[in-house]
């Protein structure tokens, strides 16, 4: 998922592996909005979509989340997602489909799109990707080439984003 606009220059790229039923995720949650707040439209922070088997809701909320960057909701609704893991286990789609009303969403439209399976290749293209660069859990990380893995603990994490984002942003300069 990625809503940032389009620019001349290339900016550098924060990949965030992220299932929107994970735990790990949603406590990553912070970093990521600090790490928005810092660069703004200088790094494109794009959510890339890696749903776990041991999530049996994950799979379905990637395409949810699809539908709402479509409906122009796309970070909003990923964080009132995100903010209720352990409600989305319990709800499923209900959850999925009341947040989508409460942003204002077309609720109708994201349940056609979760029936007709229109973003299911997004999600697995993702997924592939994922699984092809080592991606084993969420969330990870992928900046300039390096892989960090935000599962086991954040710690640190953020710090070493930034060190490579400004780096990357002072070589564009």
């Amino acid at each position: 998922m990625n809503d940032a606009t389009t620019s001349g220059t290339a900016r550098p790229v924060l990949d965030v592996w992220c299932e929107l039923q994970c735990p790990d995720c949603h406590a990553a949650l912070d970093d990521v909005r600090a790490l928005r707040a810092r660069y703004g439209d200088r790094l494109d922070i794009r959510l890339r979509h890696f749903p776990l088997e041991k999530h049996k809701h994950a799979y379905v909320a990637a395409q949810a989340a699809e539908e709402a960057t479509e409906q122009g909701q796309g970070w909003p609704y990923i964080e009132a997602v995100l903010a209720r893991t352990e409600e989305l286990g319990k709800r499923g789609e209900k959850l999925l489909l009341e947040i989508a009303g409460s942003l204002g969403l077309d609720a109708e439209e994201l349940d056609t799109a979760l029936i007709d399976g229109r973003h299911l290749l997004i999600v697995d293209a993702d997924q592939a990707e994922g699984k092809a660069i080592g991606v084993t859990g969420t969330p990870t990380y992928v900046i300039g080439g390096e892989r960090l893995d935000g599962g086991k603990s954040q710690d640190g994490l953020r710090a070493r984003i930034e060190e490579i984002a400004d780096r990357l942003l002072a070589e564009q300069d």
